[in-house]
C-alpha cells in the first residue's frame, strides 16, 4: 500500500474534529446574536429610563420665579431628588446632575448573558444617558 492510499483510507477521527469545531463556532455565533440582542435591548431600556428620570427632574422648577416674571429655573436639589425617586421606583440606579437648567441622568444596567456564560462572559454592562430641560407648553 503506497502513501496516498494510506492517507485517503485513514479517515478515523477527522469527521469528529470537524463536528466539534463547527458546533463550537455555531454556539459562539448564536451566543453573540442572542446576547448581543439582549444587550441592545438593555441599552434601549437604560436610555429610556435615563430620559424619563431626567424629565421627572426637569419638572421641579422654581415656582416663585415663574409666577413672578415667567422665568423657568430649576431647583437643583429638588430636581436631583425627583430624578433619583424615579430611578428608585423603576428599580434602577444611576447618577444625576444639574447643570444650569439641564438635568443629566446616566443609568447603568448589567445584563446577564444566556449563551456567552459558557465562555465566562456572565454579564454585559450597558449605559444610557438622558437629559431634559423645563419647557413652557407643548413644543
Amino acid at each position: 500500500m503506497n502513501l496516498s492510499e494510506r492517507l485517503l483510507g485513514d479517515q478515523h477521527g477527522r469527521v469528529s474534529a470537524y463536528v466539534v469545531i463547527t458546533a463550537t463556532a455555531a454556539l459562539a455565533f448564536g451566543g453573540l446574536v442572542l446576547d448581543g440582542g439582549l444587550a441592545l435591548a438593555a441599552k434601549v431600556r437604560a436610555m429610556g429610563q435615563a430620559q424619563e428620570a431626567a424629565r421627572a427632574g426637569a419638572q421641579e422648577i422654581d415656582l416663585a420665579a415663574y409666577r413672578a416674571d415667567g422665568t423657568l429655573r430649576l431647583q437643583p436639589d429638588r430636581a436631583v431628588a425627583a430624578a433619583h425617586n424615579y430611578l428608585t421606583a423603576a428599580h434602577h440606579t444611576g447618577s444625576v446632575s444639574v447643570s444650569g437648567n439641564t438635568v443629566n441622568v446616566s443609568v447603568t444596567i448589567n445584563q446577564r448573558t444566556q449563551l456567552l456564560g459558557l465562555v465566562a462572559v456572565n454579564t454585559i454592562t450597558v449605559t444610557g444617558r438622558g437629559e431634559a430641560q423645563p419647557q413652557r407648553g407643548i413644543s
